[in-house]
């Protein structure tokens, strides 16, 4: 398995419209495209304006297929567009892949 861990940097006072928007749209969506979710976060920071989530891929060759058609999907083209009429809601995402660390198991399924 290949995780990615992914950090939005959102623009001030739109967190909430970030979380909605992933609540109500992506979350019905992801699973269209093997996104498998496995946890989402808020920095316990308010001031700080991230949000961080991590998804589980079988490989980085099922992450790019899977990543590029939830992107070419009209109906999130459209919720996209929607939700960002008033402008971006994130200024930037990281994108951290990682493994397994050889000592720890993978959790179970």
């Amino acid at each position: 398995m290949l995780y990615e861990l992914r950090i939005y940097h959102v623009v001030p006072g739109r967190l909430q419209e970030l979380l909605n928007r992933f609540r109500v749209h992506n979350l019905r969506l992801f699973p269209k495209y093997d996104l498998n979710i496995t946890n989402f976060w808020v920095n316990a920071d308010e001031a700080v304006n991230q949000f961080y989530y991590v998804i589980e891929h079988k490989d980085l060759e099922a992450r790019e297929k899977n990543f590029q058609a939830f992107m070419e999907d009209p109906e999130w083209a459209q919720i996209r567009k929607q939700t960002e009429s008033n402008g971006p809601l994130y200024e930037k995402i990281d994108e951290i892949f990682m493994n397994n660390a050889p000592f720890f198991p993978a959790p179970a399924k």
